[in-house]
């Protein structure tokens, strides 16, 4: 049960992450390119299909773990009682009901509104920050980590997103100017990471009580560690495309393997946080 648990987040996440961050990056990247814009919209709906599919599938395992049998999944009053009467509950259902919005947008002319898929893939995004490590707290103190989370999913969605989307354009490069839209990544990629750094040691600190939890090479500290050591070779290419700029026009298929090598580094990194999310942290005594 726990290994479907974390299979089941690491899907979910990565597919709710995806949604933000390619939408997010799009006027940014290519805006106006209506090929692309096909291309987006129709990984997006499936994206938005399997979010649904792993969001009902979490609630069934949070649902199972719970009531400590797995037929209790099924179980209409049990469902019921998850829902209504546990944290996880009342914040999930609005998370699959946004989910819902999301798919039905996308399966009728109003998904020509980026500012519409933006807000509801926001929403969605915005309502995995209280799941997990981010409800330990109550009080004041719970509702800024909830925040710092949040922020960290909003950094670390945009850049796999907008990664996500690079791939997409440089699959087929013809029309774009790669040196002028890796500029402008780098330049977002910048404020992104400070975030993301920034936030992820607040989320240390307050969940273990230290600075880096010990021992090193344990449980929730070796997870740790491994996600941290796979955004710093995600942040080490995305710094060679950026020294490499000049003459990116003339090694596209270099820079596609790269780029898909860092965005697939960032997959990496979430499956860990997946896994991190059903450890306890280790409290600093």
């Amino acid at each position: 049960m726990a290994s479907a648990l974390v299979l089941c987040r690491f899907l979910h996440f990565i597919v709710v992450l995806m949604l933000f961050g390619g939408w997010v990056f799009r006027p940014l990247l290519a805006n106006g390119e209506t090929a692309l814009d096909h291309r987006l919209t129709r990984t997006s709906r499936w994206l938005a299909v399997v979010a649904l599919a792993s969001g009902v599938c979490w609630l069934l395992l949070i649902t199972a773990s719970m009531a400590g049998a797995w037929d209790a999944a099924f179980d209409p009053s049990t469902l019921h009682l998850v829902l209504g009467n546990t944290f996880f509950g009342q914040v999930w259902r609005w998370h699959l009901l946004i989910n819902l919005l999301l798919l039905a947008l996308l399966l009728t002319p109003l998904r020509a509104s980026l500012a519409l898929r933006l807000i509801l893939s926001g929403l969605l995004l915005a309502t995995l920050a209280p799941v997990g490590h981010g409800a330990m707290l109550d009080g004041a103190a719970g509702r800024l980590l909830i925040l710092n989370q949040l922020i960290h999913l909003i950094c670390v969605g945009a850049w796999l997103g907008g990664l996500m989307l690079l791939v997409m354009i440089l699959r087929q490069p013809d029309g774009h100017s790669i040196r002028v839209m890796l500029q402008r990544f780098s330049g977002v990629g910048y404020g992104l990471v400070a975030g993301l750094l920034i936030t992820g040691l607040i989320n240390v600190r307050v969940l273990t009580g230290a600075f880096w939890p010990t021992p090193l090479f344990s449980g929730f500290a070796l997870i740790l560690l491994i996600k941290a050591a796979l955004v710093m070779a995600m942040l080490g290419l995305a710094l060679f495309h950026r020294l490499r700029i000049n003459d990116c026009e003339l090694r596209v298929q270099a820079l596609r393997a790269s780029v898909m090598l860092e965005w697939m580094l960032g997959l990496g990194a979430v499956a860990a946080v997946s896994l991190l999310g059903t450890l306890p942290p280790m409290i600093s005594s």
